[in-house]
């Protein structure tokens, strides 16, 4: 949960390398790797005009529990909590990535659901934060499917995945030791 709350890159990128079963770097996936940056932005900010209309106050703040990011608490006590952009952003991942990799797309939206319910375990979402963080995602991937440069984005990236696995690439990262973790979630 607490790596989940991280949305820098380039550690950012390797969010769903798992579920991918596949390395994601600025090297060896630039058009992947550059369609998650830039969708972050679009997804993400798809949710302010609700936080700002909103202004809900976070669980942190109501219940005087400790977060998995006290440093940015006070950031956090100045942005509202509904809905989650952090879960918007995961889940607009995890749609994206399982049209680009249908074959795992179950593994892929189960972990793009774990990334926003981690927004819940780190104490600074309510579940209908989550909740509308996914519908706003939802929308927002839609209507990206309308913009042309994200379409050719989309190939590209497509196309290098089916690059990577055909040369059987797979994640660097410690699978078992995520899937254990994910397995323990809510």
């Amino acid at each position: 949960a607490t790596r989940d709350a991280h949305l820098g890159f380039p550690d950012a990128a390797n969010t769903f390398s798992c579920a991918l079963d596949l390395p994601i770097s600025e090297a060896g996936t630039p058009a992947l790797y550059m369609l998650l940056r830039r969708t972050l932005a679009d997804v993400g900010l798809a949710t302010y005009s609700a936080k700002n209309a909103y202004q809900r106050p976070r669980p942190f703040m109501a219940n005087g529990q400790p977060t998995c990011t006290p440093e940015e608490e006070e950031m956090l006590r100045n942005d509202g909590s509904y809905p989650s952009g952090h879960t918007s952003i995961g889940w607009g991942w995890a749609l994206i990535l399982a049209e680009l990799a249908p074959e795992r797309a179950e593994v892929i939206l189960d972990r793009g659901k774990a990334f926003g319910e981690s927004r819940i375990v780190c104490n600074v979402h309510w579940y209908s934060d989550v909740v509308a963080g996914r519908m706003v995602a939802a929308g927002a991937v839609a209507t990206l499917h309308a913009n042309k440069e994200f379409l050719a984005a989309m190939e590209a990236a497509r196309a290098e995945i089916n690059v990577v696995r055909e040369r059987g690439l797979a994640s660097p990262l410690d699978c078992a030791a995520e899937q254990e973790a994910l397995s323990l979630r809510l």
